[in-house]
């Protein structure tokens, strides 16, 4: 049947990805990926968007990772294009799995152009917050030795922010942007929840600093 041989087709996919992130650090690794993938799953049941497509994106989206960020993107949907047809994927079904992996990353700023690629990057960004969230940032901070925050200015209340340098400045950056920038009715109800986790957080946190 079809299901069987859209299964199949999955399965292989999934077998890739998880041979090209072995190495990636915790916060980009495979399990990122499933994590993306169960999101991405509850979307498709309440948005409208190929099951199949969107599924596939997810499992590729990431099997390029630089160290920078810079083109990950870019790059991945290159090498997604390659497995794809390997995998005989149909020219269209290539086309908007790989503009979906090409739009989604948070950098580029984009909207993407179809609803696939609206539900890739709601379920992406869903995994940016949260409980989940908050363990990637400390993560992805610390492989990179990254203090938690500026000493002299904690939350950045007189000073530029910048990520690249602490911690906790990714929050404003970025993380608490994402409920506003969601696609998808589902995801905005679902990141509403996530970034009150944040919040909470960031709450105790000041009170742990300026006890």
């Amino acid at each position: 049947t079809q299901d069987m041989e859209i299964m199949t087709q999955l399965e292989s996919l999934k077998k890739i990805a998880k041979k090209k992130l072995k190495n990636n650090d915790p916060a980009h690794d495979f399990e990122h990926v499933m994590r993306v993938y169960r999101n991405a799953e509850k979307l498709c049941n309440t948005e409208t968007g190929n099951k199949k497509l969107v599924l596939s994106s997810v499992l590729l989206h990431d099997i390029i990772k630089n160290k920078n960020q810079k083109n990950s993107a870019e790059k991945s949907a290159k090498l997604a294009e390659k497995i794809l047809k390997a995998n005989h994927f149909s020219s269209d079904e290539v086309d908007i799995i790989t503009d979906a992996i090409r739009e989604h990353s948070f950098s580029k700023g984009r909207i993407p152009s179809t609803s696939e690629g609206k539900i890739l990057q709601d379920a992406d960004r869903l995994d940016a917050i949260g409980a989940i969230g908050l363990a990637r940032v400390f993560s992805f901070s610390g492989s990179n030795n990254r203090p938690f925050y500026d000493p002299k200015d904690p939350f950045s209340k007189n000073r530029n922010l910048n990520d690249n340098k602490w911690a906790l400045d990714h929050f404003f950056e970025k993380l608490l942007k994402l409920e506003a920038k969601m696609n998808t009715k589902t995801g905005k109800l679902l990141a509403k929840k996530r970034t009150k986790i944040l919040k909470n957080f960031l709450k105790e946190m000041k009170n742990e600093i300026y006890p």
